[in-house]
């Protein structure tokens, strides 16, 4: 156990209860204990009617907290028709499954009066925590599907909404993994030649990270383009169809060039929003958090930023959990009177 959670644990001899913290997304649903002892990622796409309801009934029945607290960007997800919807599907939701009291997370804290000061509140929980235990910095989470650049000076100075925070780059919608590369590249060099690249979405960067052996087959925590297996033969596969070409036309070469390509392409884009915002906040400490971490602290060598990544302050399996974890040590201490 890391330092901060023992440190914490101190603080609080008395507490004695178990919180828990739940994320939910619009793919991924994450769940925490304050004080680490849960820790798992669900995958849960809300667009494609995935049971939400149903699997947090089943959660709540094998971890039985006696405190739940809840942050969430799930609401964004198609299947609403509005974020309002959306928020208030899945609040329901989750006060339908847990028979403790829920305490909802919004962009201001525990203390919301607007319903839509819940959606898309996960990066305002884990900036606060790392507010009050790093200070000043850029924490930057990069998980699946997008990635948060929170500028901190004294407080997380971000803008509201996902749509302010995209105004002022502060959300980036690049992930490790379910990136359509038709995003990232509109032409790519094979073999001397360049290529545009078809605009469907035949692979994402799942499939180039499966493919330069990145992340391992069980990585791939998400569903294939295709539905067809998630292994680094199929990946090559589907890298090669962004060229309207099958594998055998272009060679397992030809896909990698494609998958590098990527990958370069991604890094670019973080690179230059790392930049943007340690220009516009004068700060040049990163906090690098998510399943892309690592990519993070690449992306921090070109600009000379120093990073410090979640992981070697947390344990390194709270780092793609992050918000989840956050809210619930938050609501632990809102509970104990702000110790």
């Amino acid at each position: 156990m890391d330092s901060c959670l023992k440190a914490f644990m101190v603080a609080l001899p008395g507490l004695g209860i178990m919180i828990l913290g739940l994320d939910i997304g619009g793919a991924n649903t994450k769940l925490a204990g304050s004080r680490g002892e849960i820790r798992e990622s669900i995958y849960l796409p809300l667009w494609k009617e995935a049971p939400l309801a149903r699997i947090l009934q089943s959660v709540a029945e094998r971890t039985s907290p006696q405190a739940v607290g809840v942050v969430m960007t799930g609401e964004l997800a198609d299947c609403y028709p509005s974020k309002k919807d959306g928020v208030l599907s899945i609040k329901s939701a989750v006060e339908g499954a847990f028979d403790c009291p829920c305490h909802f997370w919004g962009v201001g804290g525990f203390g919301w009066t607007d319903l839509l000061d819940l959606a898309a509140a996960n990066w305002s929980a884990s900036a606060a925590l790392i507010a009050g235990e790093v200070g000043d910095c850029i924490f930057v989470d990069m998980g699946s599907t997008t990635t948060d650049l929170i500028p901190i000076r004294g407080r997380p100075q971000a803008a509201l909404t996902d749509f302010g925070r995209l105004v002022r780059g502060e959300l980036v919608y690049s992930g490790l993994l379910r990136t359509n590369l038709a995003t990232l590249l509109r032409r790519v060099e094979i073999g001397g030649s360049w290529v545009p690249l078809s605009s469907e979405l035949f692979a994402i960067s799942a499939d180039a990270c499966l493919a330069l052996g990145e992340i391992p087959a069980d990585g791939y925590a998400c569903d294939a383009p295709d539905n067809a297996p998630r292994t680094r033969e199929a990946s090559l596969r589907r890298l090669a169809r962004t060229v309207c070409a099958d594998l055998s036309e272009i060679g397992e070469d030809g896909a990698l060039a494609i998958a590098r390509q990527a990958r370069w392409r991604q890094q670019k884009i973080l690179r230059l929003a790392l930049e943007r915002q340690a220009g516009a906040w004068g700060l040049d400490l990163v906090v690098a958090a998510g399943i892309g971490e690592a990519r993070i602290v690449e992306a921090c060598r070109d600009p000379d930023l120093s990073c410090r990544p979640l992981s070697s302050i947390y344990d390194r399996s709270l780092s793609g959990i992050f918000p989840a974890f956050a809210v619930a040590r938050l609501l632990e201490r809102d509970l104990a009177g702000g110790i």
